[in-house]
């Protein structure tokens, strides 16, 4: 399996304005959505169709982990779905690579799924009557590849998820993390640039879980894949994401990473969802530090050339640490040899609360 090392700006799939509207009266309802702009109450009591999707953009780059949250029915089972076709927009475009998967033909799009796209789903569907390596080999197989070639592949993809001494077993010899492992080697095996993650850690205990969690992201990161993981916990979001969208009725409320998330909630019920999250590893220090000249305003007698120093990425734990070990009461931001601000005990204080030093500037 390959480690790439690419252009991490790139874009793989970029939807569009993405609506999906269930029901037998589907295309009625969007036509009005369109034109009078009607709500998801709405569209169910004139049209009696359920919206999934509402107007959802958003782009997954390459080697990144986008996680989709929110509480059931907020859609973001249905969007995971739109994003490799297996339910049809009702509007709008899904882009994979550049490519508008609504103009692929069928054999164009199997194709797609089969050698770009891996998707693993929160019941993992194991074959019970085959082995562990038949099971990771079983995409292969459908597509043609020989055993030996299949078998192959299948024990190195197993071997990269700590399986590799279980390939005889079946599945029912298999704990539920370790079947969830088999099934992540399923997807892994035909080397996708994309995974697909629905939930798929929801049904386990928390340590495992949490042990599975921080395995993804590992495993993700060093082989280079893009991934787009559905989840209704928060935790988890935050644990393996780099970005995170969050879902309400169908529509994405707000997206960008966790720390920008919490500092600047979109609305409030995002900050409700936010409310309980501990800031101790998710602030940095870039977002509670003074600049240098503010800092000198208010302690002018201070030698800042004399105070411990710490990255603009250095967490508010890892700050509290360095204030309590030092016989300062400030401590030094420096980036490429440059201090760029300085971290007080009043914004340790503001970081641990979730406001950042831009908040405190506005108020």
């Amino acid at each position: 399996m390959k480690t790439a090392n690419a252009d991490t700006n790139e874009v793989l799939i970029d939807c569009q304005s993405l609506w999906k509207v269930f029901g037998d009266k589907s295309a009625a309802a969007m036509k009005s959505i369109n034109a009078r702009g009607l709500g998801k109450k709405q569209v169910l009591k004139e049209y009696n169709c359920v919206v999934g999707v509402a107007n959802a953009s958003l782009q997954v780059r390459r080697g990144e982990i986008f996680c989709i949250m929110g509480l059931s029915g907020s859609g973001k089972s249905t969007l995971i779905r739109l994003l490799n076709k297996l339910i049809t927009p009702s509007s709008g475009k899904v882009l994979v690579k550049g490519r508008d998967i609504a103009a692929l033909s069928p054999v164009e799009l199997r194709q797609m799924r089969a050698m770009n796209i891996g998707m693993v789903f929160q019941s993992v569907a194991l074959l019970p009557h085959r082995t562990v390596l038949e099971n990771a080999a079983f995409g292969l197989e459908v597509q043609g590849i020989s055993k030996l070639e299949r078998n192959k592949t299948a024990k190195a993809a197993l071997e990269t998820v700590g399986l590799a001494d279980w390939v005889d077993r079946y599945p029912n010899e298999l704990s539920g993390g370790m079947q969830q492992r088999v099934g992540l080697a399923r997807a892994l095996a035909s080397d996708p640039e994309i995974i697909l993650m629905d939930e798929p850690f929801s049904a386990l205990d928390p340590l495992i879980r949490r042990q599975l969690q921080d395995e993804f992201r590992q495993l993700t990161k060093s082989l280079g894949k893009s991934a787009v993981f559905i989840t209704h916990d928060l935790d988890e979001a935050i644990r393996i994401g780099d970005r995170i969208a969050i879902m309400k009725d169908g529509a994405i409320i707000q997206t960008g990473t966790a720390e920008e998330i919490i500092l600047n909630p979109a609305d409030d019920y995002v900050a409700e969802f936010v409310a309980g999250i501990s800031r101790l590893h998710l602030i940095k220090a870039h977002s509670v530090m003074h600049s240098v000249t503010e800092f000198q305003r208010s302690e002018p007698n201070s030698d800042i050339s004399s105070l411990v120093r710490t990255t603009p990425d250095a967490d508010i734990d890892e700050l509290i640490t360095l204030t309590m070990q030092s016989d300062r009461d400030a401590i030094a931001v420096v980036d490429n040899d440059q201090v760029v601000g300085v971290v007080t005990p009043r914004g340790l204080l503001m970081g641990v609360k979730g406001t950042s030093n831009n908040d405190r500037a506005a108020a």
